[in-house]
């Protein structure tokens, strides 16, 4: 169910405190990041606490809940000192989406063309 912890995913264990990360912030709603393969120098990610599978099942469950994701990646971004930065969601397989539990991927601290690649 949508919301609800999912015993098989990786972020819900993060969120639960049975695997470590390197939580750089936490709110009530959304936990932040650091990504253990960086594409740039910072590379964060931004979840929400309760499970969606991605970020259009998580908006349409809980746009509150994607707003405080959006919200995060600013505070992430202004913690890190960013005076540009990147902010990907990648939704479905072929996006690149590996993790099935919505999440922002907030990059920078370096140059970052478009298109990415």
């Amino acid at each position: 169910m949508a919301g609800e912890p999912q015993d098989d995913c990786l972020f819900c264990k993060i969120v639960a405190g049975q695997i470590p990360a390197t939580i750089v912030r936490e709110t009530d709603t959304t936990v932040a990041f650091r990504d253990i393969n960086p594409q740039a120098p910072t590379h964060v990610l931004v979840i929400p606490k309760a499970h969606h599978k991605d970020a259009a099942a998580l908006a349409a469950a809980d746009p509150g809940a994607a707003a405080d994701v959006l919200c995060e990646t600013q505070a992430v971004a202004d913690d890190e000192k960013l005076d540009s930065y990147r902010i990907v969601f990648n939704t479905g397989t072929g996006a690149g989406q590996t993790v099935w539990h919505a999440h922002a991927h907030v990059l920078g601290g370096r140059g970052l063309e478009w298109p990415p690649g």
